[in-house]
């Protein structure tokens, strides 16, 4: 592709000063990168070029590089402009605004993905924020490393509200809690394979087939107990429940409940005591042990379930971001309640996003490559070499366009939207306070342990 020459004149009171003006011009054009050239005999020519009377008299062309070639081709530049959508930072090749309206999409699963440092909490975040100022849709956040508080903790507290789930904590969470339409179908069947995932997180033994059955069998019992109390249930009373069966096995159900109902992680085994109606809820469980975080961020998707589907009943949206989502493949209980959660979460005008770092760990679960191949809405962000192969061969992407995820800048990377692959930049002020606030770079903003007013 050829593009024709731009064509100026200039004029002056001597041949001295022209040349002087010339060689100006001539300085501030190759400081641009912009090549200018003088004409020679052919004045006259360039003269009548410049007037504004619809001829070219100057037969010269240049040809394009490919990068400026590149924004000319419909199918190269492919661009993300949805009504009503939210910024999403700048596209890299065109340099025009992204801005992304996932319910356009078959299905509104999304997942961010990156290494540490690659500003995959930031875009979290700062998508977070865009979505509080545009939208009136709730948005509810499981964070396993306090992330997300000091931002949640600006928005005031008639907007949204931090729950801190400790081993001795004060906060409370019922995870026998179950709203009028849980599940997909029989919300008691359902609400028994979650306490099974649960049992399973926690327990050193494996989970087998006449363990499952006890289990199921006294979830069934406290439920149809509970009319007649008029009491939910919660884990003490399930375990309570368990010591009653003549099962041996049943005794060693207690005895692995007994941590999360008179032990030091009975934030999950009684009634709750928090609000969970708020605009915005954190789930922070940064203080549980790595050994207890995957069972806290179960019960933790169990509450988020039936907050969601309480929206749903209102005609509410509701945005569900879970970070370290790896955490939750741990075992195959836990892998299945959440693949069916992810599903419900679809199905209930709810928008997951799922945070991870560690993407191999993620793709070696035959369910979570399914998750991810199915979901409309990626942001990768710099990978590592290993995870670029595997997620180049399961989204079928190529290698020049994987290389905008190679050694990429914080916030810059690769975006697919539904089948179309978008080069991205996004780059944040950092002389603002939700900089500050959203920042976890160390020595900067509040969670890293900077000057927030810097």
């Amino acid at each position: 592709m050829m593009l024709g020459v731009i064509t100026m004149v200039l004029t002056a009171d001597s041949k001295e000063q022209l040349d002087q003006d010339t060689d100006a011009v001539l300085a501030v054009a190759r400081k641009h990168m912009c090549q200018l050239a003088v004409l020679k005999y052919q004045q006259f020519d360039g003269l009548n070029t410049v007037l504004p009377i619809g001829t070219r008299r100057i037969n010269a062309f240049r040809t394009l590089t490919t990068e400026s070639l590149a924004v000319f081709i419909p199918f190269k530049v492919q661009e993300i402009m949805d009504k009503g959508g939210i910024y999403f930072g700048e596209n890299a090749i065109s340099h025009n605004l992204i801005m992304v309206n996932k319910a356009n999409l078959l299905n509104q699963s999304a997942f961010l993905l990156g290494i540490p440092g690659s500003g995959k909490s930031f875009s979290a975040k700062e998508l977070i924020t865009f979505l509080m100022l545009n939208t009136d849709d709730d948005i509810l956040i499981c964070d396993p490393e306090a992330e997300f508080v000091a931002l949640v903790e600006a928005m005031g507290e008639d907007v949204g509200t931090v729950i801190h789930v400790a081993a001795g904590g004060k906060d409370r969470i019922n995870a026998m809690y179950m709203v009028e339409g849980y599940g997909e179908i029989n919300p008691i069947v359902e609400k028994s394979q979650f306490i099974i995932s649960l049992v399973g997180q926690i327990s050193e033994k494996e989970i087998g087939p006449q363990h499952k059955s006890i289990i199921d069998r006294c979830v069934a019992q406290v439920y149809r107990e509970a009319p007649e109390t008029g009491v939910a249930p919660t884990l003490c009373t399930l375990r309570e429940k368990l010591l009653e069966q003549p099962e041996f096995k049943a005794q060693e159900l207690a005895l692995t409940l007994e941590l999360f109902t008179t032990g030091s992680l009975d934030a999950f085994g009684h009634q709750s005591n928090v609000d969970l109606d708020k605009r915005v809820v954190v789930f922070n469980i940064r203080d549980l042990s790595e050994q207890m975080k995957p069972a806290g961020l179960l019960v933790i998707t169990d509450t988020i379930l039936n907050r969601v589907t309480l929206n749903w009943k209102k005609g509410k949206r509701t945005h569900v971001f879970i970070d370290e989502f790896h955490m939750v493949f741990n075992t195959e209980q836990s892998a299945n309640f959440f693949t069916n959660a992810w599903r419900q979460f679809r199905k209930r005008n709810a928008y997951p996003t799922a945070i991870t770092q560690n993407v191999t760990y993620l793709l070696d679960s035959d369910q979570a490559r399914t998750m991810i191949s199915n979901s409309e809405f990626i942001v990768m962000l710099n990978q590592a070499a290993p995870d670029r192969e595997k997620l180049a061969t399961l989204l079928n992407i190529s290698n020049e366009q994987m290389s905008y995820v190679t050694n990429a800048d914080a916030g810059c990377g690769l975006i697919r939207y539904g089948r179309a692959l978008v080069p991205f930049i996004n780059r944040f002020p950092k002389d603002t306070e939700l900089y500050q606030l959203m920042t976890t770079k160390p020595g900067e903003g509040v969670f890293g342990g900077g000057n927030e007013n810097a």
